[in-house]
């Protein structure tokens, strides 16, 4: 049988040399700076984002809506100016730098103006911070106004009354004309007016006053008879639109006359001015003149709007040119 014995082993422990305890510690050393150095880096990166997010650059002011004008003008430039403009009471404020007059903050602010707006103060004003820029913008509208037409005064004899004495027989009421207008204006200023349509809304009723001629010494006629010029206003603006109507002329040119006759003597024959001695219904001056029409023209209606119309032609062009001017002057 055979014999087994154990016998013990000794451990031998190698101590490293030194030059390998260096490059272990070495070693031990790079890591420990690896592992800090990525977490010094990561702070300072992540520091560094939270720097730039916090910073305000040139353009980040114009992010916020309550940036001051000093704010914005430092930003932008030193000389920067703000003019306020009001254009039909609505405001806006134009930026701009070296601003000299009133057209120069228009031009900055690209408005344009239309030929019928209105601009205060005017375009070759200085403006300054302080100055406001109105702007007034023309618009049109349909207004309608009524006008009244005078009555005519007529006087009729008769013998049922004594010589001299007199007698309303009916009282006069005036007429009622109502015209259309395209009115533009631009703020409170009328800037044109054109009549769209006029006519006779009511017709004037004449005065009628009887004039007694009876005596006791002679028998008298019981007819009556009219005296002077009676002709109703209806009558003489019908017997108008016949004549313009079968001469060539227009519908707005019997309205023209219908409208300034009335306004100058409220279409009475004999209407006179107290001041200037204007006659008739076209008020001409002096009244004498109206004979080129007609040796009746002081009595004669007819006669008066046939020189009436020549005169419209001759100084106006055409009734509508004298309508023109007179709504501008109030006279003809």
């Amino acid at each position: 049988m055979a014999n087994h014995s154990k016998h013990a082993q000794s451990s031998t422990f190698t101590v490293p040399s030194k030059s390998s305890l260096v490059k272990i510690a070495a070693t031990i050393a790079a890591m420990g700076l690896l592992a800090t150095g990525g977490i010094v880096s990561r702070n300072l990166y992540t520091s560094a984002e939270r720097n730039t997010a916090n910073q305000v650059t040139a353009f980040s002011v114009t992010d916020s809506a309550e940036a001051s004008r000093g704010n914005a003008r430092e930003l932008l430039n030193g000389d920067t100016s703000y003019v306020t403009v009001k254009i039909n009471g609505k405001s806006r404020v134009v930026p701009g730098t070296n601003f000299t007059d009133v057209k120069s903050v228009l031009d900055a602010g690209d408005i344009t103006l239309e030929p019928e707006d209105t601009v205060s103060p005017s375009l070759t004003t200085k403006v300054d911070e302080k100055t406001v820029i109105t702007i007034q913008r023309a618009g049109a509208s349909v207004e309608v106004s009524d006008t009244a037409i005078g009555f005519n005064v007529v006087k009729k004899e008769t013998s049922s009354l004594p010589e001299g004495q007199e007698k309303v027989e009916t009282e006069g009421e005036e007429g009622v004309m109502e015209t259309t207008n395209l009115v533009t204006k631009s703020g409170d200023t009328v800037v044109s007016s054109n009549m769209i349509s006029s006519y006779v809304k009511k017709a004037p009723v004449d005065k009628v006053i009887l004039v007694g001629t009876g005596s006791t010494s002679s028998s008298s006629s019981s007819a009556s008879a009219s005296i002077g010029t009676t002709v109703p206003a209806g009558e003489m603006q019908q017997w108008a639109h016949d004549y313009l109507l079968s001469n060539g002329y227009t519908e707005a040119d019997f309205t023209a006359t219908v409208y300034i006759i009335t306004h100058e003597s409220g279409w009475s024959v004999t209407a006179t001015n107290p001041s200037s001695g204007a006659y008739g219904l076209p008020q001409a001056l002096p009244g004498s003149k109206m004979v080129s029409a007609g040796a009746d023209w002081a009595t004669n209606y007819q006669t008066q709007l046939k020189w009436f119309w020549g005169y419209c032609a001759q100084r106006y062009g055409s009734i509508q040119g004298a309508y023109s001017y007179w709504l501008a002057n109030h006279c003809y």
